[in-house]
């Protein structure tokens, strides 16, 4: 491999990786606007194995805005992430597969003044498919597979004597 090649993967690798933390922020700012601005005009995503919904971003992101108003706090921490780069019609480098875990810890709005710690924390692997586009690198896909939740701990009433 060329240090010219070698210079384009990198750049390829590291503009993939701030389209994953882009992704991220969006989630946990609800900047929906960015979130949809991240996928190509026929990119989808699906959140069936988390309990969510599976389609286009654009009724994605609205789903999102509703379902995490439930949170005033939220922060994906997506990990170990794996790019793979493709070959569309025979031009290397013009798709990608990431593989990467995710640890979510939420906070439940409205859940008092006392402690900011998460109260809700999920865990799992994302799928994400990217395409390079005149734009850049935008999702054509996403699969969230989540392996698993804790959800808050409820403490037993007290015994009346």
């Amino acid at each position: 491999m060329t240090q010219r090649v070698e210079l384009a993967t990198l750049r390829d690798r590291l503009a993939v990786d701030g389209v994953i933390t882009d992704y991220a922020v969006a989630v946990d700012d609800g900047d929906w606007t960015a979130y949809r601005s991240l996928f190509t005009a026929d990119g989808r995503a699906d959140y069936r194995s988390a309990g969510g919904i599976e389609g286009d971003a654009g009724s994605i992101a609205a789903w999102l805005a509703e379902s995490m108003r439930v949170f005033s706090m939220r922060q994906h921490l997506i990990v170990n992430r794996r790019v793979r780069f493709g070959v569309l019609e025979q031009d290397t480098g013009d798709t990608a597969r990431v593989q990467a875990d995710y640890v979510n810890p939420m906070r439940f709005a409205g859940d008092g003044e006392g402690s900011s710690a998460p109260d809700f924390v999920c865990g799992g692997r994302y799928a994400f498919g990217l395409l390079r586009t005149y734009d850049g690198w935008r999702l054509r896909e996403v699969i969230v597979q989540e392996k698993w939740r804790r959800l808050p701990e409820r403490t037993a009433p007290a015994a009346i004597d």
